[in-house]
């Protein structure tokens, strides 16, 4: 009897212990997801402030450089291609436990004006750990010359609305490379670092919920 009872004990505490390993894990789990606060290290500049005029809080990260080498295309390659990334999240109201959509802004500067993108070749895909997601059809900003080295070159800025669970795909990706029309690059490590950490200043719902209850469409 004593054997039998020692026996249990013996084996209720292994099972404690392995819980407790198991619940150690998680929030490293979690932080790789994006979903954590563990500290990301990128280049980018972030900035959590309240909108007054659309009544929104916006989590925005300030135009960051993906590439300043040739992009590639579908039949030829653009050589001196600088390609930016800004990206934002809009939670309406005073609050970040909801967000309503993400914003992705391109900025693509160089030498040759053929690189521009005309109407009907806009449309912004990207492939997320060998997923395809189309996030629409990106609207001109502005278009002119660029600044400094690039004075007199080609500036141009387009801006699309994404569903925020299409962001989350892009942030929680190991790997992502994007099309607009016939231009394609690959982010860097640091790009998507960028965008995990802007996640992380938003209060997440359960895992469960995020692609349930955050699927706002691109308003």
């Amino acid at each position: 009897m004593n054997r039998t009872v020692t026996l249990c004990c013996v084996l209720l505490t292994l099972a404690v212990a392995v819980c407790a390993q198991e619940g150690g894990r998680r929030p490293v789990r979690d932080a790789a997801l994006g979903t954590g606060e563990l500290p990301l290290k990128h280049d980018g500049k972030i900035e959590t402030k309240y909108d007054g005029f659309n009544h929104e809080m916006v989590v925005a990260l300030e135009k960051m450089n993906i590439t300043c080498e040739a992009v590639r295309g579908f039949q030829s390659r653009f050589k001196g291609v600088c390609v930016s990334l800004q990206a934002s999240l809009h939670c309406p109201g005073k609050q970040l436990d909801y967000v309503r959509h993400a914003t992705i802004r391109l900025t693509f500067e160089a030498k040759d004006w053929d690189a521009r993108h005309p109407l009907g070749q806009r449309d912004l895909t990207a492939v997320a750990d060998g997923e395809t997601i189309r996030l629409g059809r990106m609207t001109l900003v502005s278009q002119g010359v660029g600044e400094g080295w690039l004075a007199e070159n080609m500036k141009e800025t387009l801006e699309v609305s994404i569903p925020y669970a299409s962001f989350l795909k892009l942030a929680r990706a190991a790997y992502v490379e994007m099309s607009v029309g016939k231009t394609i690059f690959a982010m860097r490590e640091k790009n998507i670092a960028a965008l995990r950490d802007m996640n992380n200043r938003v209060k997440l719902p359960p895992p469960a919920a995020a692609g349930t209850a955050q699927t706002g469409g691109g308003n």
